[in-house]
């Protein structure tokens, strides 16, 4: 193929643009102290705001939220229903801790068990999680790290489904946000996440969810608040409004009021400055693209994948440019890479996508000349 000409096609857009926000700023006008915090969008994973978001610090009973995105996945793939009954065995004897008083050989829905866990923070209701997820603790435990790596929690090692404390169990906040992005997408878990008090065994059994901000916000998505002596009060909360959705993720904090505090200013703030805008530009712009060779003369093009940008709220126009070569050579195989729509704010590249042919146009060959002469002659 002869080596391609490259034209430039621009198209205005009213979108938004970029900001890099002065985060020692944002963090000098906190009073409350924190051993790191992160907020971050969950939509394109785009952290706003952050201190020390890539500490290593111990996980604690966040460690549960793995536990509950496991068992998320049992439900999306249909192995389990909120209805299937679990009972527990002897593993449940002695649990110390938060417990709902599971004794040996009592059955309970997966429903009620999630409700333990996240709304009560209940070790024995993740024990008979775990074991009707992995068969044992031990194989439950290399599954909460292999469903890490997959989304990309480089920092984290869990050694316990409970959170037990030891340095050899940690995480950092911008992990956490990662979880949560996936937590965000398991809405099977949401109405759990978002209960402040519930009952089991009719109201025999009641729970009550350290995270207040499910009673006192009505934009709550979840996830979870946590304390020990040894780390401090720590808190992972989401919340949704004006159709963007976020997590502050604040831990180590020392007090109580201090970790709401600081949640819920940083929420603030995200909802304040930013907002999430989709990149896209007319079809119209992708004329169809000479094909030399092929059995037709040309073929439709298609952009790659569009997602979403945060941007500050006081926008100005983001400029489209899309890179095409003049033509292609024969043979073009069905979404073929041919070039690339950009999108700039003034001179910075926010995103990237590519161009791709919609279609699969086969090389002409004798055959299809002949045919091709055949039928012209025919019309004459």
């Amino acid at each position: 193929m002869k080596r391609c000409l490259a034209w430039i096609l621009a198209a205005a857009c009213l979108l938004g643009r970029w900001c890099a926000p002065n985060l020692t700023a944002y963090a000098a006008e906190e009073e409350v102290t924190a051993a790191a915090y992160v907020l971050m969008e969950l939509e394109t994973g785009t952290v706003l705001l952050s201190s020390h978001a890539d500490a290593t610090l111990s996980c604690g009973t966040m460690a549960k939220l793995m536990t509950a995105l496991l068992t998320a996945d049992q439900l999306r793939s249909g192995r389990w229903t909120l209805e299937t009954e679990l009972t527990a065995d002897d593993a449940v004897s002695g649990v110390t801790g938060a417990v709902i008083w599971l004794v040996p050989g009592e059955t309970m829905t997966v429903g009620d068990l999630l409700k333990g866990l996240i709304v009560g923070n209940a070790n024995d209701a993740v024990i008979v999680l775990v074991t009707g997820v992995s068969g044992d603790i031990a194989s439950f435990v290399m599954d909460m790290n292999a469903r890490a790596f997959e989304f990309g929690m480089r920092s984290t090692r869990f050694c316990s489904p409970q959170g037990d404390q030891g340095a050899e169990q940690y995480i950092t906040a911008y992990d956490l946000g990662l979880l949560c992005r996936e937590l965000f997408r398991c809405i099977e878990l949401t109405p759990y996440f978002q209960t402040w008090r519930d009952f089991l065994r009719g109201e025999d059994t009641e729970l009550v969810n350290e995270n207040t901000l499910t009673r006192t916000d009505d934009t709550n998505i979840g996830w979870k608040a946590c304390h020990t002596k040894a780390d401090g009060w720590s808190i992972v909360a989401g919340a949704t409004r004006g159709g963007m959705s976020c997590a502050a993720i604040v831990l180590g904090c020392q007090t109580d009021a201090d970790r709401y505090d600081l949640a819920k200013s940083l929420l603030r703030r995200g909802f304040t400055v930013w907002k999430v805008i989709q990149p896209g530009f007319s079809v119209e712009f992708l004329y169809p693209m000479t094909v030399r060779g092929g059995v037709d003369a040309a073929v439709l093009l298609e952009h790659g994948e569009l997602h979403g940008l945060v941007v500050t709220k006081a926008y100005a126009e983001l400029e489209t440019v899309l890179v095409l070569p003049n033509y292609i050579e024969a043979p073009v195989r069905a979404h073929q890479v041919i070039g690339t729509a950009a999108f700039y704010q003034g001179d910075t590249l926010l995103y990237e996508t590519t161009i791709v042919a919609s279609q699969a146009i086969a090389k002409r060959n004798f055959w299809d000349v002949l045919k091709k002469i055949s039928v012209k002659m025919h019309e004459l």
